[in-house]
């Protein structure tokens, strides 16, 4: 079973410690390949290399979470001319086969490589390596009772729910499974 135990002291010292010694190494072995990441993604279609995302991190303090931009830069609006498109996106925040991504965007969300600025988001103290996902301060009234809860720990570049099935599981089940290793 799962003991049902907060991080306090000396465990919340050690997960920074060890978030910033991994961001750090992976940073640093990683970026030529990250350099290649950004060229690729200006050559593939116009706009800027970086996405920032308006997420809620502890204490509800909002933050920009950096990643490479997988997207057209008019997404908005070509979800907008969809009606259906909008109403599964306003269902679950996310969409299995999105039109407004790009070519390299669908390899770098495959390979979850489009998330690897978050990297700077955990040196920063804004993010941590594992943690629940990242919601913007729309989606966190979906969350109603356990919206509190959410606020108390800084969300991850990975967690519970994207090893559980990512794209594969329903929205309900994604707070499920962050609130479960919130309390766990």
């Amino acid at each position: 079973s799962i003991n049902k135990v907060r991080l306090t002291g000396i465990d919340v010292f050690s997960k920074r410690v060890l978030d910033l010694v991994v961001s750090t190494g992976v940073l640093l072995l990683s970026w030529p390949f990250m350099f290649a990441i950004a060229v690729a993604v200006k050559l593939d279609s116009p706009g800027p290399i970086f996405y920032r995302r308006r997420v809620v991190g502890v204490g509800a303090r909002p933050f920009d979470a950096l990643k490479f931009r997988t997207m057209y830069v008019d997404a908005e609006e070509r979800l907008a001319r969809d009606p259906e498109l909008r109403r599964q996106f306003e269902k679950n925040f996310k969409l299995k086969n999105d039109p407004r991504v790009t070519r390299v965007g669908r390899l770098l969300r495959r390979t979850s490589l489009d998330e690897l600025p978050q990297l700077f988001n955990v040196l920063l103290g804004q993010m941590s390596l594992v943690g629940p996902r990242m919601i913007t301060s729309e989606e966190r009234a979906r969350y109603g009772k356990w919206r509190m809860n959410l606020c108390t720990v800084k969300p991850g570049v990975t967690g519970l729910w994207q090893v559980s099935g990512r794209s594969d599981v329903g929205y309900e089940d994604r707070v499920t499974l962050d609130m479960q290793y919130i309390r766990n």
